[in-house]
């Protein structure tokens, strides 16, 4: 589960970037809370117009993030993108803490930090493949995940705690200096264990090469189908998180650092089992989005803030088996020399969703109640796992057999029946089709 971590460039970086992203969570969480409870009257949409805004730039940037992560150097692309987050960090705590925040400056803020991540994300997607071998890419693609919710368990609920205690605006300053492990660990990497991927030649048409190389991957395309739809509609957490504790419980910014926190004891939990796994499979992909819809549903029905936060930590396990799973898939499969630009056609179609689903969500929430929203994620899921059977079936010739003696249903590929010649190739080209799937 751990293996990635024997290597030592490896360990460095996951320290200081579980420093970061819990100042990460610490900022979501007061962001969020600062615009539902101080900057407007309960207002769920601008929450959504919010992460809108935070989200936006990945998908407008697509043309430019990918290409400059295959063009130039990792490590000091990093180190930009991290220092200028951190400058933000400190300029929207500064506003808060003095009083003069007004709903425009979060917004204005929220932009600046989703032009910056937008940048700073594929780069930091693709350069964890510098850092281990690449059978142990995988491994490394799901504790990255698991760091990035681990700090989910402690950064919601100290930003709970210290909103409740000092303000939000602290909780910003803070999360500008945990940017600072990011950057330290980066100049602490021993480069001559570095596994330096080819970068791409400056010249016209890069990203559209990106482009041209998943459109000839219906695998990728199906993937990219599936991460589209729960991004949009259904990984809205902040929106149904927030205005379940404070609309639909009457609860204050604590109990909704803590919920969020304790969401990501499964999210924690499901990066694991994901890291567990000697490789990523597209049976995995369905289940977990299916069972994310689910969870979802069920919460929608929880009856008060303790069994929401129970039913909340099946809603983290299997959202992150998806996305940890989704990420593997399209990063272990696809050619080193075009990582940087198809990670981030994938960050621009899971985070890029957000402008559209978010306040699409938060303007539900705010007519039909917050558990309409966790409907709305249901169905996300749900469908997201149809399209991928779909697939499945089509174009694997996939069918279900039940096997009463084991009494167990079977996903079975006529195409691995050899012919009537019996030709190995044939076989071959049919195992092939089935490690696919």
């Amino acid at each position: 589960m751990f293996r990635s971590l024997g290597f030592f460039n490896y360990r460095v970086w996951f320290a200081g970037a579980l420093v970061s992203n819990i100042g990460t969570w610490m900022q979501r969480t007061a962001q969020d809370w600062v615009v539902l409870t101080e900057l407007t009257d309960q207002d769920a949409a601008a929450v959504g117009v919010t992460m809108a805004l935070q989200f936006g730039p990945q998908l407008l940037l697509v043309p430019i993030s990918g290409t400059i992560a295959d063009r130039f150097d990792r490590r000091k692309l990093l180190v930009l993108t991290q220092t200028v987050m951190a400058l933000l960090g400190f300029g929207l705590g500064a506003l808060v803490v003095t009083g003069v925040a007004e709903l425009w400056h979060v917004y204005a803020f929220a932009l600046g930090l989703g032009i910056a991540a937008a940048i700073d994300a594929p780069a930091r997607q693709t350069f964890v493949a510098e850092l281990v071998p690449e059978k142990n890419l995988s491994n490394a693609v799901a504790l990255n995940s698991a760091s990035f919710n681990g700090a989910r368990l402690a950064g919601p609920a100290i930003a709970g705690l210290l909103t409740a205690a000092v303000g939000a605006g602290w909780v910003f300053v803070i999360n500008g200096l945990t940017f600072i492990a990011t950057i330290a660990a980066v100049y602490l990497l021993r480069t001559s264990e570095l596994r330096h991927a080819p970068r791409a030649k400056k010249e016209r048409g890069q990203f559209r090469q990106g482009l041209r190389y998943v459109r000839t991957r219906p695998d990728i395309i199906v993937v990219l189908i599936m991460v589209f739809i729960v991004g949009t509609f259904g990984f809205n957490f902040p929106i149904f998180t927030s205005t379940m504790a404070s609309t639909e419980f009457g609860l204050g910014a604590d109990a909704y650092g803590v919920l969020s926190s304790v969401m990501a004891i499964g999210s924690v939990a499901g990066a694991l089992q994901a890291a567990r796994r000697e490789r990523p499979r597209m049976r995995w992909l369905v289940v977990s989005s299916a069972a994310f819809g689910v969870a979802c549903a069920v919460a929608s029905f929880a009856p008060g803030p303790v069994t929401f936060g129970v039913v909340l930590v099946a809603v983290g396990f299997s959202s992150l088996t998806m996305m940890t799973t989704a990420n593997a898939l399209v990063q272990t499969t696809t050619a080193p020399q075009l990582r940087g630009r198809v990670m981030a056609i994938y960050m621009a179609i899971f985070v890029g969703g957000t402008p559209i689903g978010a306040p699409v969500v938060g303007w539900i929430g705010n007519i039909a109640g917050p558990r309409a929203t966790l409907w709305i994620a249901a169905v996300s899921g749900l469908l997201a796992a149809a399209v991928a059977v779909f697939w499945m079936v089509r174009w694997h010739e996939l069918r279900v057999r039940l096997d009463r003696r084991a009494k167990r249903l079977y996903l079975v590929s006529d195409a691995l029946r050899p012919d009537a010649t019996g030709s190995r190739d044939a076989l071959g080209s049919a195992e092939a089709a089935a490690n696919r799937g």
